[in-house]
């Protein structure tokens, strides 16, 4: 019988979609189960955006579109990226994907031989690993703890870029902590990419509109322009505007970055859907109010989670300052039972959490933190207070 790709058996399903499934099945069993799995902001667009989607439908032309994005999305994006910004950039300079996660595989594809190295700071988002895998490339992780604040610091990014890696990726806002990192601390990163000029950088920064406490959103761009030449920033229209499904993700960086991209668009997807483009034309040039409340209940929420989660004996929890993610270290209870289950790992600590108190969290370990578990707060408010209870209620159970 003929065998798969090699590639194949590198490919492993999502850890959270795991998690998420386990809940969805013991909720369709009757179980009363309160969800922190899944990274989904939880709210709609503003009317704006179906009404332009309506609008597109009504005259669509049912031909290909440009495998760089249409002309209308490229100059809503750039509108988009001049107010976080980013200026000196055009047309050429971006692309388009399914979703920032299609761009970053593109960008793999497009940046990593087979055998190159990539590095990127732990805690990570999943999938940064797997498309590493998937295309071959060696990974260097550099393991950010809750001591440092789950933040990665100049000394440790200089020895990392002294191995001369392909891609350095990184990623701010955080998924999965939450964390952001303020104007020093990425003018301080930014001086140590400045003297490493062999290796590419790719900011994912989709939660860039998702900050809290006036920190504001910084790129290693604003620092050192000259940076420019080599870095890619990645964003979408999932998390700001509560349009996840639509899977629309965007580029910003060098042109022949950009024309690479393209040609892999060319090939793989061809094209987003004339009315995907003009929902997200609208997302992007419409009202924006809608996200920025959604971005003060966050906020809101937030504080809610850490007062839970730092009332917790021996759990530590670093304040997250964007995004919607908490990220406790609950190594605390390694080594414990409840209720005659032994918990020695995230994983076990999880399973037992959601079999007996009916509340899905994702392990670190997916992440590259076996020590910690991820809350995504974006659950409804009703169920956010006792969520926390029944994980609090779990902690003084054990034994």
């Amino acid at each position: 019988m003929p065998q798969l790709a090699q590639r194949v058996g590198r490919a492993k399903p999502s850890a959270i979609m795991v998690i998420a499934e386990k809940a969805k099945q013991l909720k369709a069993a009757g179980r009363d189960i309160i969800s922190f799995s899944i990274g989904v902001p939880n709210f709609l667009p503003g009317e704006h955006v179906y009404a332009a989607a309506r609008e597109a439908l009504s005259h669509d032309s049912g031909q290909y579109g440009s495998n760089r994005g249409a002309e209308p999305l490229l100059d809503a994006f750039l509108q988009h990226i001049e107010a976080l910004g980013f200026s000196g950039y055009g047309r050429m300079n971006l692309s388009i994907g399914i979703g920032a996660k299609q761009v970053l595989y593109n960008l793999a594809e497009a940046l990593l031989n087979e055998g190159d190295e990539i590095c990127f700071a732990a805690p990570y988002w999943t999938t940064y690993h797997d498309i590493a895998d998937i295309v071959g490339a060696k990974v260097n992780v550099l393991h950010c703890g809750a001591a440092q604040n789950y933040k990665l610091t100049p000394a440790q990014l200089d020895a990392a870029l002294a191995r001369k890696p392909k891609v350095f990726l990184f990623n701010n806002p955080s998924n999965p902590t939450g964390m952001v990192y303020t104007h020093d601390e990425i003018a301080a990163l930014a001086e140590v990419l400045v003297k490493h000029p062999d290796t590419w950088i790719v900011t994912d920064d989709i939660y860039n509109s998702m900050v809290f406490d006036g920190i504001g959103y910084h790129n290693f761009v604003f620092a050192r322009p000259e940076l420019r030449e080599r870095l890619v920033f990645v964003d979408s229209v999932s998390k700001t505007y509560g349009m996840p499904g639509w899977r629309v993700g965007l580029i910003a960086g060098p042109e022949s970055v950009a024309k690479a991209v393209t040609t892999l668009n060319s090939n793989h997807i061809t094209s987003i859907p004339e009315v995907i483009t003009a929902a997200a034309v609208a997302a992007f040039s419409g009202p924006q109010d809608i996200p920025q409340a959604k971005c003060a209940e966050f906020a809101g929420k937030r504080d809610i989670v850490v007062a839970a989660l730092s009332a917790i004996p021996g759990v530590v929890c670093p304040r997250p300052q964007g995004a919607f993610y908490a990220f406790p270290d609950i190594s605390v209870a390694f080594g414990k039972s409840h209720n005659g289950v032994k918990i020695d790992s995230d994983v076990e600590f999880c399973a037992a959490l959601l079999e007996a108190k009916g509340v899905a969290c994702v392990p670190g370990s997916a992440f590259g933190e076996p020590r910690a578990m991820r809350i995504s707060y974006t659950c409804p408010t009703a169920q956010l207070a006792p969520g926390l209870a029944r994980i609090a209620e779990f902690f003084a159970e054990l034994s």
